[in-house]
């Protein structure tokens, strides 16, 4: 428990700075727009554009920082990652819950602009991302695994699934406050989540 507390904090401390630069950078030029253009401000779009433009940055973060020791590999076998954790584990939560809590938002987001009722697209899209961030782990020093594309698009299409409910439970999404409400504290849920088992 002391090591996945020093891994919060660790993750915390490296990626805050981030966060906060983004946000005030983004929202003074949402601001100054806001102004210069005589628009008017809707909250809960921009909040919830906001937190998408986050949850990117520090996926970019996790997925390029951690774990980078120089040697890398390839893992094409179907399964063999996942098999090697005993249920339960830290290393389980840290690398198959975590893979799968690391794109459940990408799913709800991707689903929520692109307003997709179909999850075919979906799961192209996050096994689309999850392939070039592979790739470029690949290339950082970290490995290439097949399963962690499988545990994202398995949390991309739970992403999906979460936003087709709120939208059969809500109507439109977008356009309505107390949905967008209970999206930023299902994404929130999520992003501490995803803190807790990395």
């Amino acid at each position: 428990m002391n090591a996945l507390t020093n891994d919060i904090k660790e993750i915390m401390f490296s990626t805050w700075p981030m966060i906060v630069l983004t946000c005030v950078v983004l929202i003074s030029l949402r601001v100054a727009y806001l102004i210069r253009n005589k628009k008017k401000l809707v909250f809960h779009q921009d909040l919830t554009m906001l937190m998408f433009i986050v949850y990117i940055l520090c996926l970019f973060q996790i997925v390029t920082t951690q774990d980078v020791s120089g040697e890398h590999g390839i893992n094409i076998t179907l399964f063999k990652e996942l098999t090697r954790y005993e249920f339960g584990s830290r290393l389980f939560y840290r690398n198959v819950i975590g893979n799968i809590a690391l794109f459940i938002p990408f799913g709800f987001f991707t689903s929520f602009y692109l307003k997709l009722e179909k999850k075919r697209f979906v799961l192209f899209l996050t096994m689309l991302v999850s392939l070039v961030i592979e790739f470029i782990q690949l290339n950082i020093g970290r490995a290439f695994d097949v399963d962690d594309i499988i545990l994202n698009v398995v949390g991309g299409f739970i992403g999906y699934l979460i936003y087709r409910i709120l939208d059969k439970l809500f109507g439109d999404m977008e356009g309505n406050v107390k949905g967008s409400i209970t999206l930023l504290l299902l994404l929130l849920g999520v992003v501490f989540l995803t803190f807790l088992v990395l």
